[in-house]
């Protein structure tokens, strides 16, 4: 069994956990332990239910007011209650949340494994206890693994075995906008041309006065955001006529939308939560054959700005210039700038690499494991 602790609930946005764990169900039973949530019982219990391809999402369900200590308790109790009915410690836990430690840093397997996608402990609302659990999780954990290149600059001295796995890319599943043109979507269908487009969560780290600068320089274009808002208020959003929140749509439902627009964009504010993000959206939106800019996140300039592939913009003046060139420049040589650049990059290809880590550290640990379970002796962990 591999066993994943994450902060994102499955069923929130399609992104790095999903592609990686759907995969990882070829070689083990996965189970997703999210979050707890807040329902209307007596006492704690789990949530048990499985999704298409073969994870099994767990999910605590705990009485409204839960929190602290109490609430640590109850996850544990529920996770140790889960974990009882298994012959044999998991093969994998896997970490997204730091903070997860606070109720299963006690959980044995033959590999842990800390996948490192964000710096949460700059993002808005993150606990101040998110560092120490951090830092616990490298004293615990065999592998780390980081999303994006800042990330591994960044986490390669706390740990000796760190290794960067940047954004990957579903290339089949977004080329269906490049190559199949599907149905434009009744939501979008009336607004005119050229659209500028966005996908993905909207909080804090978007630029809403740079949006808004860019949709006043240029009325005549839609500019269409797609995405759940997040730790943000409605109020917070730039608005203007011309600027279309359409809200969240699918993983699944984004090639059609996608197909349709002219350019996508990238407008990331510049501050502690952007400083390490590495935006999968990039080579999805490149992999879908459109033309982006950005602003100056450094894993897109590395590799993509570098490359040439994709526009790298500051401010809204430039931004709306950037946007310009791109939508008048020819598509051919620079689509096949594009597929040199993604290359062999795919989820399959990341996460075999991330397998055969995992493996070779299982085999390493194999004979010690072995000898302590003919010994009758456990290692202690401490409890965090």
């Amino acid at each position: 069994m591999l066993i994943c602790f994450s902060h994102l609930r499955w069923d929130f946005v399609y992104q790095r956990p999903q592609h990686l764990l759907s995969r990882a169900c070829k070689r083990y039973r996965v189970v997703f332990f999210e979050e707890p949530r807040t329902a209307e019982v007596e006492a704690p219990r789990l949530s048990i239910s499985r999704r298409p391809g073969g994870v099994t999402i767990v999910t605590p369900e705990v009485p409204a007011g839960s929190s602290g200590a109490a609430l640590l308790a109850a996850q544990r109790t529920l996770l140790d209650r889960l974990l009882a009915v298994e012959p044999t410690a998991p093969a994998v836990a896997w970490f997204y949340s730091p903070s997860a430690t606070a109720f299963a840093g006690h959980v044995r397997a033959d590999v842990v494994v800390y996948d490192c996608m964000d710096e949460l402990a700059n993002f808005k609302g993150a606990p101040a206890s998110l560092k120490d659990h951090e830092r616990r999780l490298f004293a615990r954990a065999d592998l780390v693994f980081t999303g994006g290149r800042s990330l591994f600059e960044a986490k390669r001295r706390q740990h000796a075995r760190v290794f960067a796995f940047p954004s990957s890319i579903d290339r089949k599943h977004f080329a269906q906008a490049r190559e199949d043109r599907p149905e434009d979507p009744a939501d979008q269908r009336d607004l005119p041309h050229p659209r500028i487009g966005f996908f993905g969560v909207v909080d804090e780290r978007m630029d809403m006065r740079l949006l808004g600068h860019a949709a006043d320089l240029r009325p005549d274009w839609s500019f269409v955001m797609l995405g759940p808002v997040v730790k943000i208020e409605e109020a917070d959003l730039a608005r203007r006529p011309n600027i279309h929140w359409l809200g969240g749509k699918s993983y699944f439902d984004l090639p059609p939308y996608l197909a349709h627009w002219d350019a996508g964009f990238m407008p990331f504010a510049l501050n502690d939560a952007t400083r390490f993000i590495s935006p999968t959206k990039t080579p999805e939106f490149l992999s879908a054959g459109l033309p982006v800019v950005s602003t100056p996140i450094t894993d897109v300039v590395r590799p993509y700005g570098e490359a040439g592939v994709v526009a790298i913009a500051n401010g809204g003046a430039d931004l709306v210039a950037k946007l310009e060139a791109v939508l008048a420049m020819p598509r051919e040589p620079w689509l096949a700038k594009v597929d040199a650049v993604l290359g062999g990059n795919s989820w399959d290809a990341t996460w075999e690499a991330m397998s055969s880590l995992i493996e070779e550290r299982a085999a390493s640990a194999r004979p010690s494991a072995a000898r302590r379970r003919a010994s009758g002796t456990h290692e202690e962990v401490a409890r965090v």
